[in-house]
């Protein structure tokens, strides 16, 4: 605001499209964020109007006609040298080595963070083979997973 209009402070319901355009712009061109980084940003920006426009705040959505749209992006997949270095590393608290050991797990198991963060003891059992597995239902997909 400071940067195109030159307040540090405007109403909600100035707030327009071509203002959340600027907005984008000005998040990809002075912070060198990707696009979808950016538009998360504007996302979250997007909260805060629906809250105030819910709240009886604003009446108008200036976000009627804006589309959030990400670009597909194709993830890369860590090598073993780089889960071994994060395995190895040491960290200075207690909290954050309990976030790399889950992380860890996460990695050899395929298991994500809320099914990791719902594992219980009954969930280890042991499998046909008499070797204890992990089998238990996918907490997104309801599907039985055995590992």
């Amino acid at each position: 605001m400071k940067f195109k209009y030159s307040v540090s402070d405007m109403l909600i319901k100035d707030i327009n499209v071509v203002f959340i355009e600027d907005f984008l712009l000005y998040i990809k061109n002075n912070y060198g964020c990707s696009h979808n980084t950016a538009m998360k940003f504007v996302q979250r920006f997007r909260t805060v109007v629906n809250f105030a426009k819910n709240t009886g705040l604003v009446t108008a959505d200036p976000f009627g006609s804006y589309r959030v749209r990400f670009e597909r992006t194709d993830r890369d997949y860590l090598t073993m040298e780089e889960i071994t270095t994060i395995y190895n590393h040491e960290f200075s608290s207690k909290r954050l080595e309990q976030v790399r050991d889950l992380f860890i797990f996460s990695c050899y198991t395929a298991l994500s963070y809320i099914d990791v963060c719902e594992l219980r003891q009954e969930d280890i059992r042991t499998g046909f083979d008499g070797n204890l597995w992990i089998i238990r239902k996918r907490h997104k997909t309801n599907v039985t997973s055995t590992v």
